[in-house]
């Protein structure tokens, strides 16, 4: 569980950290003062509880005392992060990385930024831990794996994906990963406004597979509060990407998490069945035409004769128009099972994905803001353990 200390005289600023840590694991204490103790052991008899992990010196303290503190730190207890808050980034950057300040933060920064701030210093302080010896505490074991399919490209799988993401975000902050298991044509960082530095091909290989902290390392963290582990840039690197190597991420990442979105690439290639193996829901997601709802219900087919259809289940019916020609009941018909979510056909969610920011992120108005939240409502704990609720119960296509 991580743990966190401010140093500031200013309330705001400790009231925005604090607010930040609220969606990580650990607790948030503080010292209100304009100047610094002596040195670490001064700090420490004051704290009480677990383990401190990230201490933030805030806007007041003189930048020479805070760098001077920081220094014997990083000498005496190495394995705890220090922040530094500063307007003046340029001339404190480089006696601040000499006295081993991990990161710095400017004094206005939102609570969006300061969150992403203490979780990797809180990464870094429990990799550091892991060097010296030190027993590091995992996160929550067994974290949901969400496969979200579709039968065919083009259906908007991509979109369902991030918005569930992003969506489940707000309640577990820092508790979600999207992973892009489209690994030829995946546009999870394009429908994030992401560049990652790291991919699923370094994910698979090397110290990040015996290890889950230089793992969580490799993920590019998202403004929303949620991290992202993005398809290869080059498509040739995908094959050297087997099923095997696809669990075993998976496995990785539902001991770090409490959810794992998988976006998936159409169809049921090899990626596509590894990833079933290890799903603990799947998000099937069509088009409201007959070749999308065919292949819903040969894919739901298949599945069954070979046992790799997941306990939980949620079908997804996008574009959802009258005007189509078909009614629900036929969809339902065709593909032998009740539709839990419809999302009606947009023009702003299709411009959401092209400019990179999720309609949940932005809470622009739309007509698939109901179904969207929904979905993510089926996720959320208790859901189905509600009183006098079904669990499939029947949508409307407007």
């Amino acid at each position: 569980m991580s743990r966190f200390l401010v140093i500031t005289s200013d309330l705001d600023f400790e009231r925005r950290v604090r607010m930040a840590a609220s969606g990580l694991h650990g607790e948030v204490q503080s010292i209100i003062a304009d100047y610094l103790p002596q040195g670490p052991d001064e700090v420490l008899r004051v704290i009480s509880g677990e383990l401190l992990e990230v201490l933030v010196l805030g806007p007041g303290l003189q930048a020479d005392e805070a760098i001077r503190l920081a220094s014997l730190f990083d000498l005496q207890y190495p394995e705890i992060s220090v922040v530094l808050a500063s307007a003046d980034a340029a001339a404190v950057a480089l006696p601040a990385m000499r006295a081993g300040i991990r990161d710095l933060l400017e004094p206005g920064a939102d609570e969006s930024a300061i969150r992403i701030l203490l979780e990797r210093a809180s990464l870094a302080a429990a990799g550091r831990r892991r060097g010296l010896g030190g027993q590091v505490e995992g996160g929550p074991q067994g974290g949901r794996i969400i496969a979200v399919m579709s039968p065919k490209g083009g259906v908007g799988k991509t979109t369902v994906s991030t918005n569930l993401a992003v969506g489940l975000g707000r309640t577990s902050a820092m508790k979600v990963v999207i992973a892009d298991l489209d690994l030829q044509f995946g546009d999870v960082a394009s429908g994030l406004l992401l560049e990652p530095g790291k991919t699923i091909a370094d994910a698979v290989t090397g110290a990040a597979v015996q290890d889950n902290m230089v793992l969580k390392s490799y993920l590019t963290v998202h403004p929303a509060g949620i991290y992202a582990l993005c398809a290869p840039q080059n498509p040739a690197q995908i094959e050297h990407i087997t099923g095997e190597q696809v669990g075993h991420l998976l496995e990785q990442l539902a001991e770090e998490f409490d959810y794992v979105v998988v976006d998936t690439a159409p169809g049921l290639g090899e990626h596509v069945l590894a990833t079933l193996e290890h799903a603990t829901d799947v998000v099937w997601v069509c088009g409201m035409d007959i070749p999308s709802i065919r292949g819903l219900r040969s894919g739901l087919e298949i599945l069954d004769e070979i046992g790799l259809v997941p306990e939980r289940r949620h079908i997804v019916l996008n574009f959802a128009d009258k005007r189509s020609g078909l009614t629900l009941a036929d969809v339902e018909a065709t593909i032998k099972c009740p539709v839990d979510v419809t999302l009606p056909r947009s023009r702003t969610l299709p411009y959401s994905t092209n400019r990179g920011v999720p309609i949940l992120q932005d809470n622009a108005k739309d007509s698939t803001l109901r179904g969207l939240r929904q979905l993510v409502d089926r996720f959320k704990p208790g859901w189905e353990d509600r009183p006098h609720k079904q669990l499939h119960r029947r949508a409307v296509v407007k």
